[in-house]
């Protein structure tokens, strides 16, 4: 026979076969199964690294990733199916690839040899977000706790640090902090059951305040500082909680009764305006705009409660703000009516406000089918924001200072526990596919047992000591503040 004989061939085939061992390389024209899926987001070049695991059948196997950007690249190789990238190595893939992208090339070593998936993008904006954010975790369901607190995470490394923990207040219940555009000096937060008070930190001065007065319907809630810092919005609210046996969305938060009020720091003092505390409206979640001249908030006709919660829907309003005297406008106007708004939030440069829709209620966190929209404050024109929204529920969220990104809560992963996802928002309001906050290891997210409550960027760390805030909550009786 001769060497080209089919028989010498398929000799040839099967020594080569034996010799590469399990080295047979296969081509897949999908993305790899990774977890988280990064493929194709958008990030910021100061963001921490994108490390990812393999996830499904190919979960726990080997696996090789090249990282390129130009000139630029870094080759991760894992036993565990697990690709950390390296600090320094990140930095430079981001810091070149600004204004375009770094390739990631993925192969995995299965049963029947390594597997070269298609090669993906991350593409690396221009504009940075917000070197920090702060958020509570707490235990999904929110009826009970038992270790709580509000933390700070450095986004351009791994670093998480806590701002105060309930362990050294008595185990108390902490919620609503709150920051004056993103400065974490200038914070406030409350304390609940134990030792109760709003904790006011401004001028690297901590006060404890006592906010109910015999004119409002319960203590100060829901915040938001006016950019001068001399006052900051409240809700005031008469808030019950009931539980769905069946319904997916689980629990429903309702107000009985609720108004807005503004707190003025420097004198202690409420002030209440009539266009804010109307007996036929529920008044909640108000914001003030950039230069401080509007007021928004959401307010729905006050109908029976529980019996109608299903009907109860907020409109987006605006009054105008005098902040000579802390005195809301007698005009309100409604900017947005159909669905039910939560969360109004203003870009730090005007243009854009965002907020979630719902089908009923204020309380969009347990609402499945809450998104994010955002409204054009130009022409008032609404979109839902299509990239960021998924099939459960988009919540809370805050604006970077460019106002070119946004942090936000999604219940997407499982429908019961919050992440932290960021969007890039373009000057025109379009927007990327959103990435979850990274984490060091990369199967973090599916193990933490608690959501993250309440995501708020700032701009540095918060640095008042969490011993003196502990001190003051447990000792000091607190101000009285007036109306």
């Amino acid at each position: 026979m001769r060497p080209g004989h089919p028989f010498f061939i398929l000799l040839a085939v099967m020594a080569l076969s034996a010799c590469s061992g399990r080295a047979v390389r296969l081509h897949s024209e999908e993305a790899p199964p990774i977890y988280p899926d990064y493929v194709g987001v958008t990030v910021p070049a100061n963001i921490a690294p994108l490390n990812f695991m393999l996830s499904g059948r190919m979960s726990g196997r080997k696996v090789s990733a090249v990282f390129s950007s130009g000139q630029v690249s870094c080759r991760v190789v894992s036993g565990r199916g697990v690709v950390r990238i390296p600090m320094k190595a990140w930095k430079r893939l981001t810091g070149n690839a600004q204004g375009g992208s770094v390739e990631v090339s993925v192969s995995a070593l299965g049963d029947d040899g390594w597997t070269r998936y298609e090669p993906f993008k991350i593409f690396v904006s221009q504009d940075k977000v917000d070197p920090y954010i702060a958020y509570r975790l707490i235990e999904p369901a929110q009826e009970i706790w038992n270790h709580m607190g509000i933390y700070q995470r450095h986004v351009e490394n791994f670093k998480e640090t806590p701002i105060i923990e309930n362990s050294s207040t008595d185990g108390n219940c902490m919620n609503c902090h709150s920051f004056l555009s993103r400065d974490p000096g200038v914070m406030l937060f409350h304390m609940r059951v134990v030792n109760p008070g709003t904790m006011l930190i401004k001028d690297r001065r901590l006060e404890k305040l006592n906010t109910k007065t015999d004119k409002t319907i319960s203590a100060l809630v829901y915040p938001y500082w006016h950019p001068s810092g001399r006052y900051v919005a409240f809700s005031v609210n008469d808030t019950k909680q009931a539980f769905h046996t069946t319904d997916t969305n689980r629990v429903e938060v309702f107000d009985m009764r609720s108004d807005v009020v503004v707190y003025d720091v420097d004198d202690h003092r409420v002030i209440l305006s009539p266009t804010l505390t109307s007996k036929g409206s529920f008044e909640t979640f108000p914001t003030f705009s950039p230069d401080g001249g509007t007021l928004y908030f959401c307010s729905a006709d006050s109908l029976p409660m529980p019996g109608r919660f299903s009907d109860l829907r907020y409109s987006l309003c605006s009054v105008s703000f005098d902040p000579a005297t802390g005195a809301a406008g007698d005009v309100v106007d409604t900017l947005y009516k159909g669905k039910s708004v939560s969360f109004p939030r203003v870009s730090p440069n005007g243009r854009f406000l965002l907020m979630t829709l719902s089908e009923y209620g204020n309380f969009s966190i347990w609402h499945q089918d809450a998104d994010l929209w955002l409204v054009d404050l130009r022409d008032g024109s609404a979109r839902p924001l299509e990239s960021a929204n998924s099939d459960r529920s988009e919540s809370y969220h805050s604006w970077s200072g460019n106002s070119r990104w946004v942090v936000f809560s999604s219940r997407r992963e499982d429908g019961l526990y919050t992440r932290p996802y960021f969007v890039h928002i373009d000057g025109e309001g379009n927007t990327s596919k959103p990435f979850v906050l990274p984490q060091k290891d990369p199967g973090y997210h599916k193990r933490l047992m608690k959501s993250y409550n309440i995501p708020e960027m700032i701009s540095g760390p918060v640095k008042y000591p969490a011993r003196s805030i502990a001190r003051k909550a447990k000792k000091d009786k607190g101000i009285d503040v007036t109306s």
